[in-house]
């Protein structure tokens, strides 16, 4: 991916531990690296079909000076958010806040924290079989939408489904989503089991009715095998319910352990 680079940018800012940093302040250098596609701009030469690095750096200057944050993690953490939600364009910034004045009582030259961090292509399943379900799919989709940091790009329509695995229970409404994001896997979990809360899910039977239940099925090309967490979803290329909303949104995405696209596993089901 095409870079533009922004390095030592000079700012005066009153961040760190000690107090008399947050009141007297001291010099920062920021470096970020804005990873975008420029071809668009190299072939028009229109500053619209790229990133204003003037405008960046201004935004860098504005948000140092105006936050005051105790450590540097911090700072970057919020400042590579901050520029990622506002600035068109932008996949991914390496960010990089070095402290030359850093109060370690020793000779040093500086001390940093560097970065990275972009936008993530996650696809969620959501299902529902209890109550007004229709609402409780609009109402998860609702919610990732005012999520900070998540934008939803794409809703499969919903398809009535009958019941997977316990079998004596409603049909089931189920959809799948595309999510643009810049929550981790474990972040994105946490959300969306606060939002199957908000909609007054239970866990008392495996496979049972519920109100709401939505699950990650691909995060990016990730492959994560964790006690509460598994991307892809393992059991999502046996499931039709899964594959055939998913099919309307993203046929060609391919599966990143099987090799096979969205659309060839929902054919081997038939």
């Amino acid at each position: 991916m095409d870079k533009i680079k922004i390095e030592d940018l000079e700012v005066f800012a009153r961040h760190g531990v000690f107090p008399e940093e947050n009141v007297l302040g001291q010099k920062f250098l920021v470096s970020a690296v804005l990873y975008v596609d420029t071809r668009k701009a190299g072939m028009t030469d229109e500053l619209t079909a790229s990133i204003h690095y003037g405008e960046v750096s201004q935004f860098i200057d504005r948000f140092m000076k105006e936050n005051t944050c105790k450590l540097i993690e911090r700072a970057a953490e919020r400042l590579a958010e901050e520029l990622l939600l506002h600035t068109p364009l932008l996949k991914k910034i390496k960010l990089e806040i070095k402290k030359p004045w850093a109060p370690v009582g020793l000779p040093l030259k500086t001390v940093s924290v560097e970065i990275e961090r972009g936008w993530h292509t996650a696809y969620i399943a959501l299902g529902s079989n209890m109550g007004e379900k229709e609402k409780y799919l609009d109402m998860a989709v609702g919610k990732l939408k005012e999520t900070k940091g998540c934008k939803v790009e794409k809703v499969s329509s919903y398809l009535v489904t009958p019941p997977y695995g316990f079998t004596e229970q409603e049909d089931f409404l189920n959809a799948c989503l595309e999510l643009k994001t810049l929550l981790m896997p474990g972040e994105l979990l946490a959300r969306l089991h606060e939002i199957e809360q908000e909609a007054g899910r239970e866990r008392v039977i495996h496979w049972g009715p519920r109100t709401l239940d939505l699950d990650i099925i691909f995060y990016d090309d990730m492959i994560c095998q964790e006690e509460t967490l598994c991307i892809p979803h393992v059991e999502m290329h046996k499931r039709k319910f899964v594959l055939a909303p998913l099919h309307e949104i993203a046929p060609y995405k391919r599966h990143p352990v099987y090799g096979k696209t969205v659309r060839e596993m929902l054919e081997e089901l038939g």
